[in-house]
């Protein structure tokens, strides 16, 4: 079965940096799109930023220039390498893939982001 396993979250400053990593299984992990989602309290889960098969990458605005998404096939995991962190970024991070018409999730990852 699907299973995606978040880490890489913790405390950091405001300007500081995080690499959040999240390692699938039970599917063709390079054929197929990885999202980041990130849910922040009393918020709706917002997607940040997706990478594609063929490592084409999109972002949500906010996050541009500033997060970075990248994959390793061979070891089925996808990335999310978070710069110059503010504290509107502090949220629950999710990894995400959609698969067979089904949305799979991790359990999260917190990032916590000090002013």
């Amino acid at each position: 079965q699907v299973q995606l396993v978040e880490s890489g979250g913790g405390l950091v400053q405001a300007g500081g940096s995080l690499r959040l990593s999240c390692v699938a299984s039970g599917f063709t992990f390079s054929a197929f799109a990885m999202r980041w989602y990130r849910q922040a309290p009393g918020k709706q889960r917002e997607l940040v930023a997706t990478i594609s098969s063929v490592k084409t990458t999109v972002y949500t605005t906010s996050v541009e220039g500033r997060f970075t998404v990248s994959r390793d096939n061979t070891k089925n995991t996808v990335y999310l390498q978070m710069n110059s962190l503010k504290p509107e970024d502090a949220a629950v991070y999710y990894c995400n893939v959609y698969y067979w018409n089904k949305d799979y999730w991790g359990q999260g990852t917190q990032v916590t982001v000090s002013s």
